[in-house]
């Protein structure tokens, strides 16, 4: 069949594809259709070919699957963030298990095993940080999130990921922005102030709020703060963070303390931690621990270890790791989270750690060449994977044990295969549902040296 675009077939889908989509064949070339789920058919209209595959929209849905059901946002498929609202949340993690197995399988050489996920009580209203980019004009301000595969922002005015008083945060910066004729950023030309707004928020339910700059100063800042303490009374942090850089990246890397304090406080696994807006933290707070005591259990510590933890961001595995080990030496990029990290340790009187600033693939090769030799590693890279230069290094201090965090499962299949010609094997392997209502999955991997 000559598969043109615009044209319009009948399909029936046969699997799921690595964003949550579904996957029709046509004389063997497969079809990526989102929103549809294995077991349904439906008509499609092409959208877009290329030499092996090809892209449909679903127009029309002529058999319905058991696992379907009524997303529950009204911006669903408009905006880009939630994928999976359509699928049942027992084939939502069903369908996450079978990315975590075939990356294992056909990515990472790796016969593993791969566990049903751990699925969350509540999959909705879990995260403790969103950011939001901002556009449109100073008249009509829209703050969301991106359009699927655009950088379209959908004005969003609940979010069902977030927690309520995020929401409550964003109306009162489209309020004031509307009333002052305060313009939206524009990535197009970059020009315009208001980039982005984050919110934090702890367990205790207060709020941080951060509002991203694009430029050195906020003007009319004592009327947005009056705004925000009207509509978020939780909230005790108010903070600009200064991004005058073109690109994709949120925070810059200056932020002003307008109001209240300059970090939020929050627990984990028994420990306080103190966040900046800078300061990495995992956003579900409920599967984050989960997810921990799965890495304790999986470095089987005995308290006479030495342990590197690479990625360590705010501290917050560090600390826990530090409870079972001799010491702990965190690696970390980001100086606010370094030092967030040290006063953390010093806030739950745990001495036996210590924090070094700087890229892991810097770091870790001059620790090791001035003779550190971890008996385990704990590492938890960004979605790009670890850099070949930290795997080499794990390669020659040889750790016995190295679990392994990703939110990744193709960056963390391959780097398990890379690793494998090191002499590690991977003996255990556990997908954890951090990302409800979405298309990702946090796996946790242990490998052992053979």
């Amino acid at each position: 069949m000559d598969l043109k675009k615009n044209s319009r077939i009948i399909v029936r889908i046969e699997s799921f594809g690595a964003q949550g989509e579904g996957i029709a064949r046509v004389d063997g070339m497969p079809i990526f259709i989102p929103y549809a789920l294995p077991g349904e058919e439906v008509t499609a209209q092409i959208v877009k070919t290329e030499k092996k595959y090809a892209f449909g929209k679903m127009m029309e849905l002529l058999k319905t699957s058991n696992d379907r059901t009524e997303p529950a946002c009204p911006y669903y498929r408009l905006c880009g963030s939630c994928s999976c609202q359509h699928m049942q949340y027992d084939t939502q993690l069903q369908f996450k298990r079978n990315q975590v197995e075939s990356c294992m399988r056909h990515i990472g050489g790796s016969d593993v095993a791969v566990p049903p996920v751990i699925g969350a009580d509540d999959p909705w209203h879990y995260r403790n940080k969103i950011s939001m980019p901002v556009s449109g004009e100073a008249e009509k301000p829209l703050i969301g999130y991106y359009a699927f595969r655009s950088h379209r922002v959908v004005d969003i005015r609940s979010c069902l990921l977030a927690k309520e008083p995020s929401d409550r945060a964003c109306a009162g910066v489209r309020e004031w922005m509307i009333r002052r004729g305060i313009d939206p950023y524009r990535e197009d030309s970059g020009t315009g102030l208001i980039r982005h707004v984050m919110t934090r928020i702890n367990r205790q339910g207060e709020v941080m709020v951060v509002l991203v700059v694009n430029g050195k100063k906020l003007p009319e800042a004592d009327e947005l703060l009056k705004t925000l303490r009207g509509k978020v009374p939780e909230m005790i942090s108010f903070c600009v963070s200064h991004n005058e850089a073109r690109g994709n990246v949120i925070l810059g890397k200056r932020f002003t303390v307008l109001w209240g304090s300059e970090c939020l406080e929050d627990t984990l696994c028994g420990n306080r931690f103190l966040l900046s807006p800078l300061s990495f933290f995992q956003v579900n707070s409920q599967q984050t621990e989960k997810l921990y005591k799965t890495a304790l259990d999986y470095a089987g510590l005995t308290g006479k270890e030495s342990v590197a933890d690479l990625y360590c961001g705010a501290g917050t595995i560090s600390l826990l790791l530090a409870g079972r080990a001799a010491h702990v030496t965190g690696i970390e990029i980001v100086p606010d989270a370094v030092r967030d990290a040290r006063n953390n340790a010093v806030r739950n009187q745990i001495g036996n750690t210590d924090f070094v600033c700087g890229p892991a693939e810097e770091v870790l090769p001059e620790l090791v060449r001035k003779g550190m030799r971890p008996d385990t590693v704990v590492m938890d890279p960004p979605r790009k994977g670890a850099d070949e230069k930290v795997l080499l290094s794990l390669a020659e201090c040889g750790p016995e044990k190295i679990v392994y965090i990703s939110c990744n499962p193709a960056t963390l299949a391959r780097d398990i295969k890379t690793l494998a010609a090191y002499g590690y094997r991977a003996d255990r392997c556990q997908p954890v549902d951090m990302f409800c209502q979405t298309a990702g999955i946090e796996t946790i991997c242990r490998l052992n040296k053979t």
